[in-house]
């Protein structure tokens, strides 16, 4: 188990996450999303001890994993950015992680090699980006961890290769128990891969529930009227949007409201569907309410 408790890490005066808790279980892939700068990343190199926070503590198995080389040896981060040894093939980087990792499996790694269809002897350096991001995903796999943390891995995997890993990490989670944090911007990953999914918004979390809890948090109801409207009809009705067209209007709402103030507006037509993963995380982020007529003027 992975456990991100009351988490605070600052750079100088400015804060980057705070207050952030959550649970990994064991045999679960935790999601982790929100806009650019949220604190995604520096919410991973604590969970991974890279950087120490100025408050909370990240255990794994009830270890804290600062300064604990015995819990790092069984967790792989993959960071955001490729880095790999200048001109090192990826067979000389197997055996960099050899010599590091102690459960490093050289079978995995020919095995893997071979399904992402790499050149095991050819330069990285000249891997295209999506290769490089493939080499890293063959090298982590080989190390056989028991948690892996995970910052936009399939960054520029073509959706071949991102199908095969998605294939791969849901196997190896199944046979071997390993608790997996991962961020990602592709909100479709993060539904199809994860059963839990948090939030960050303002530094701290905003949503922390399973995938299949966030999708049915609120509903959307289209209504179509025989008359045209505007706003001012739903006025004292609790809601997380409206868009007016015309005749038709689309609400979203709690998922425990009562439809029935709704029917008494005497829409003609009325249905309701759950909002997608990525409508739930567009309707809990902050509302910018930018007024775009202003942006070439």
């Amino acid at each position: 188990m992975i456990e991100i408790k009351n988490v605070t890490k600052k750079y100088g005066n400015y804060v980057a996450v705070e207050d952030i808790s959550f649970k990994v279980e064991e045999s679960s892939i935790y999601g982790l999303v929100g806009y650019n700068g949220a604190g995604k990343t520096t919410l991973l190199k604590t969970a991974a001890g890279i950087l120490k926070p100025e408050s909370g503590e990240v255990l794994f198995d009830s270890q804290n994993v600062y300064d604990n080389g015995k819990v790092r040896s069984s967790l792989l981060y993959v960071p955001d950015e490729v880095y790999f040894v200048k001109g090192a093939s990826l067979q000389k980087m197997g055996k960099i992680y050899k010599g590091y990792f102690p459960n490093f499996n050289s079978k995995v790694f020919e095995n893997m090699t071979e399904a992402m269809g790499l050149d095991p002897k050819k330069n990285i350096g000249s891997f295209s980006k999506g290769m490089q991001r493939q080499a890293e995903v063959v090298l982590a796999m080989s190390t056989m961890p028991k948690y892996m943390l995970l910052d936009e891995v399939f960054d520029g995997i073509d959706p071949l290769k991102r199908n095969l890993c998605k294939k791969i990490f849901i196997e190896y989670m199944a046979e071997t128990g390993c608790s997996m944090i991962m961020s990602s911007h592709n909100l479709q990953e993060i539904a199809d891969l994860c059963d839990h999914v948090a939030l960050i918004n303002g530094k701290k979390l905003a949503l922390n529930v399973s995938v299949d809890d966030a999708s049915s948090a609120y509903v959307k109801y289209r209504l179509i009227f025989d008359r045209d409207i505007d706003k001012s009809i739903f006025d004292g009705i609790e809601n997380k949007g409206i868009t007016i067209d015309n005749k038709l209007a689309t609400i979203i709402v709690p998922s425990s409201f009562d439809n029935g103030a709704l029917a008494c507006l005497c829409p003609v037509h009325m249905d309701s569907v759950n909002l997608s993963l990525e409508e739930v995380f567009l309707n809990e982020m902050e509302d910018k309410n930018y007024d775009i007529s202003k942006i070439f003027c």
